[in-house]
């Protein structure tokens, strides 16, 4: 009780610490018998956005502000999962509960199953950093897999370790989280020169990238989160090309990447500038932001270089291997290697298909 009331005093948790623990505006779900997805926070509910749409009468249930604020976009049928004493009077009857990869409480399980509802747990995955702790506690995981109806897991791997905690029926359908990949709108020509392009970047961020910058390290494409900054934006890109004697112009006054330094004021054409980039500063990390989704750069074979402050985006950074994660101080340093950076790789994208599939027939 005393942790949480001094984690009362910051805005982030105001919310969030009410609900879950005093049930402050979160009742129990008003429509029973309906699908249930629970995910932890926003790189999980984003993933489950196919399953929300196709069950679009759903109920969802999330742990943090920023999950809170994603599954607000899909349903109105949101709420905090309240701290698990509460759970055996809070949860109603439900067809199903759909809970994604290590949200794995016991009593969320439990009641569902004795109020008679089915349940999964999907796109489930074991680390090999996390596997020894699992197996510490295997005695208590076989109670909760006990209450599991089919899990669906990302790897062969994955498979063996999760039956080796107990659990049982396991399909194997790959990561959900790449289930979902970017497409392009439009179609560029490829730039003969390096493009790097900083993409969705926060306040002090241009400042910092327009600072590790050199026109030596090929093209620069720098396109603002949110377009209220566009303004902002250009009078900085301004004086600086004019200090630096380089040439600059927006991108919603030519379409063409002929500048040194170009400034995307124009909302949709971020993948599609991904489409023919080499390198990507990935906004969102170099401050307390919590990051941007790497899939789609890399999905696009562009290196990758963001901040450490990738807090809300870890789940889709662990989809991905080769890329780069640096201090604000060292991002010169690394575009002045972008030759010897490695190009990212997916991991295995899977289906959500098996997952509909089984719903339907709950």
């Amino acid at each position: 009780m005393p942790l949480l009331l001094i984690k009362l005093k910051n805005k982030k948790y105001q919310v969030a610490i009410p609900s879950k623990f005093f049930l402050k505006n979160n009742p129990k779900f008003d429509n029973e018998d309906k699908i249930w997805f629970h995910s932890c926070s926003m790189g999980e509910t984003i993933a489950i956005k196919p399953l929300i749409k196709e069950f679009s009468d759903c109920n969802i249930s999330v742990i943090t502000n920023t999950g809170y604020e994603e599954a607000c976009k899909h349903s109105k049928n949101v709420r905090y999962l309240p701290y698990e004493l509460f759970l055996p009077f809070w949860i109603n009857k439900q067809k199903a509960l759909v809970v994604m990869e290590a949200e794995l409480w016991f009593m969320l399980f439990y009641i569902v199953k004795r109020k008679g509802g089915k349940t999964f747990l999907i796109n489930a995955r074991i680390s090999d950093k996390s596997y020894n702790s699992y197996r510490k506690m295997r005695w208590f995981y076989k109670y909760i897999f006990k209450n599991i109806d089919k899990v669906f897991a990302q790897s062969e791997t994955d498979k063996q370790r999760l039956e080796y905690l107990g659990a049982k029926n396991i399909d194997v359908i790959g990561n959900i989280k790449l289930a979902q990949l970017p497409k392009i709108t439009k179609k560029f020509e490829k730039t003969k020169q390096t493009l790097i392009t900083a993409g969705s970047t926060h306040e002090k961020e241009e400042e910092l990238i327009l600072n590790s910058y050199d026109r030596k390290f090929g093209k620069l494409v720098i396109v603002p989160r949110h377009p209220e900054r566009f303004e902002k934006v250009n009078n900085l890109i301004k004086n600086y090309c004019k200090e630096k004697n380089l040439k600059y112009h927006r991108f919603s006054q030519n379409e063409s990447f002929d500048s040194d330094i170009i400034l995307v004021d124009k909302m949709g054409e971020l993948n599609n500038i991904y489409a023919i980039s080499d390198v990507v500063i990935l906004g969102g990390g170099f401050e307390k932001i919590g990051g941007h989704n790497p899939v789609e750069p890399a999905f696009f074979g562009c290196k990758i270089i963001s901040g450490k402050e990738i807090f809300n985006q870890k789940s889709l950074f662990e989809c991905i291997d080769n890329y780069y994660l640096v201090q604000n101080d060292e991002l010169r340093n690394y575009l002045e290697k972008i030759d010897e950076l490695k190009i990212p790789k997916l991991a295995k994208a899977g289906s959500v298909e098996p997952i509909i599939k089984e719903l339907k027939n709950v």
